[in-house]
């Protein structure tokens, strides 16, 4: 699997009944729309966004910048950047005003440079035979895992923060909680849970990261 596929995001306020399948998420492409609607799991992130991020704020796989709009919005937010492997999507974030870059991951982004970083993964297991190889793939798809974006993260998001920022990464059951966790506090991850919410086919949860200094 690539190890540069962004997160989810898009126009609409999430809609209800997130789906639990690869085929029934496909169903909500829409008319091959290169850039993926926001769910249950882009308001999640909102949320915990808006209780713990302040300062500068990254967003990772920011899609159409529709979480991105509203961290810029919360009290004690200076500045929100989006970033996205997906140029359709950042041209979406652009237009809704939010400071977008065109990148993998934390690649770009120097040391110690964020007070927050937001991340809702792709992280729908998938088998390498069954790919798409679209856009949409790339907002969905966290390879066999479900992890093949969240642990490449997970090793270098410590680095862009600054001493006492945190990381809230959107976490579903479906890609292995407590094997992200466990990364996590190998990592030298602190990690507690924030927001979750739980659904017939899987949990969504949104870990709060802070380093251990």
């Amino acid at each position: 699997m690539p190890s540069d596929r962004p997160g989810g995001g898009e126009d609409a306020e999430p809609p209800g009944g997130r789906p639990g399948s690869r085929d029934r998420l496909a169903e909500r492409r829409g008319l091959a729309d290169p850039v993926y609607a926001p769910a249950e799991d882009s308001g999640l992130l909102a949320e915990a966004a808006a209780a713990r991020a302040r300062g500068t704020v990254l967003e990772v796989g920011t899609g159409s910048g529709w979480v991105a709009e509203r961290v810029a919005d919360v009290d004690g937010v200076e500045r929100v950047v989006g970033s996205d492997v997906n140029p359709h999507a950042c041209r979406r974030a652009r237009d809704r005003g939010v400071e977008a870059v065109c990148a993998n991951l934390l690649d770009p982004f120097r040391g110690a440079a964020f007070d927050a970083v937001l991340f809702n993964p792709p992280y729908l297991p998938t088998d390498p035979d069954a790919e798409w190889d679209d856009w949409q793939e790339a907002a969905l798809s966290g390879g066999a895992s479900g992890r093949d974006l969240i642990e490449p993260f997970l090793d270098d998001a410590g680095r862009v923060l600054a001493p006492s920022g945190v990381a809230l990464l959107l976490v579903s059951s479906l890609a292995g909680f407590g094997e992200v966790i466990e990364y996590a506090l190998d990592g030298g991850f602190r990690a507690e849970t924030v927001r979750e919410e739980s659904f017939p086919y899987e949990t969504l949860s949104v870990l709060a990261l802070t380093m251990d200094n």
